[in-house]
């Protein structure tokens, strides 16, 4: 019987809860709200910046009103363009920095990028310098050889560009024949 009546002096104590300070909450919740949107800004601030310090980039090229039939299409994802060999330093300048879903079309005349939502680009034959397989560029990182990064030049810089179709096996056909192609530019023009 005396186990019992500890519960019962407690059942009978009158005393609440304690009370939420709800101003203490809401200070909170709006500090971090705030510090939220001050990361965000000076990320943007920041993407704005690498933008106006790469203005001096030439506009992207247009696909010509008559590429030639397609050698090669792929549909995926454009992850990106870098620096030529520096596989961080990304180029935001005329949106090569928006990832996004892409089309890629490869014609006698060059290869072709179409994407959604994004700014599309034309990469001349001439201008097409290497192509290989890779695991990472602009910060994204996947599987070994999971990365197709083509380099080409632009203006007077060299440009890496990372692209991942959804079929990763047209990977290695289209690194040869991308290769082939420059092999056969550069041979051509040689003589």
């Amino acid at each position: 019987m005396t186990s019992v009546a500890p519960v019962i002096l407690l059942a009978a104590e009158k005393e609440s809860a304690e009370v939420t300070d709800w101003a203490a909450r809401v200070g909170w919740v709006v500090g971090l709200g705030l510090f939220v949107a001050l990361v965000y800004w000076l990320m943007r601030e920041g993407w704005k910046w690498r933008g106006t310090l790469q203005s001096d980039l030439p506009e992207l090229p247009a696909a010509p009103d008559e590429p030639g039939p397609a050698k090669l299409s792929m549909s995926g994802r454009y992850h990106g363009s870098t620096t030529a060999g520096q596989w961080l330093d990304r180029i935001v300048a005329h949106g090569l920095g928006t990832r996004s879903r892409v089309e890629l079309t490869l014609t006698d005349a060059g290869l072709d990028v179409v994407r959604p939502g994004a700014a599309d680009f034309f990469v001349p034959v001439a201008a097409l310098r290497e192509a290989r397989l890779d695991k990472g560029i602009a910060g994204k990182v996947l599987t070994e050889g999971g990365l197709l990064v083509v380099t080409w030049a632009h203006g007077d810089k060299l440009i890496d560009s990372g692209f991942r179709s959804d079929h990763a096996a047209e990977h290695n056909e289209w690194v040869d024949t991308l290769n082939d192609m420059i092999n056969k530019t550069e041979t051509e023009g040689a003589r």
